[in-house]
């Protein structure tokens, strides 16, 4: 007779090779969100990177009823917050212990990102978020919201108010 522990330990064991199997399709979702939050190619990359490791870590903690591409989302973009203001605490940290500088530094060359790329970076990152969860991840509202973790009516109004910015962007 088998010990019902053994059984539900290698049940376990099962769902999450499953689940492991599941995330590998989201990476390129994942990919272009991180994209979108992060300036630059490798951040995005490292960003991605660390949620699976975080995902990985805590797939224990993935509730089965929940979808598991927002619970990805969700915790790539947790992870993008609690790295900016870490990178700001640093930065205020850095800036009190070195001396002011003499000189202003010199401007950084303006990036060269084309149309559509150039106007979703000039958008405030709340807005920024939700069109691109909701528009080029397709997400429904519900699911984006939940990622954001606010009401679906803001997240529509935030999303509105995203394409009007990039409406008056492009005309003028």
């Amino acid at each position: 007779m088998q010990c019902p522990r053994a059984s539900a330990t290698r049940d376990a064991g099962s769902d999450y090779a499953a689940l492991r199997t599941q995330i590998a399709p989201l990476l390129p979702e994942l990919r272009a969100f991180a994209r979108f939050l992060a300036a630059q190619r490798s951040e995005a990359d490292d960003l991605v990177q660390e949620t699976l490791l975080r995902a990985l870590d805590r797939l224990t903690q993935f509730r089965p009823d929940s979808s598991l591409r927002a619970w990805l989302f969700t915790i790539l973009r947790n992870l993008h917050y609690e790295q900016r203001r870490r990178r700001r605490t640093e930065a205020r940290a850095m800036a009190q212990q070195l001396p002011a500088p003499s000189s202003a530094p010199a401007q950084e060359a303006a990036s060269d990102l084309a149309g559509l790329q150039i106007q979703l970076q000039r958008l405030p990152p709340l807005l920024r978020e939700a069109l691109v969860l909701v528009g080029a991840q397709g997400l429904d509202y519900q699911e984006a919201a939940a990622i954001c973790n606010v009401q679906v009516g803001t997240l529509k109004a935030r999303v509105s108010r995203a394409r009007a910015q990039i409406a008056a962007m492009r005309d003028s």
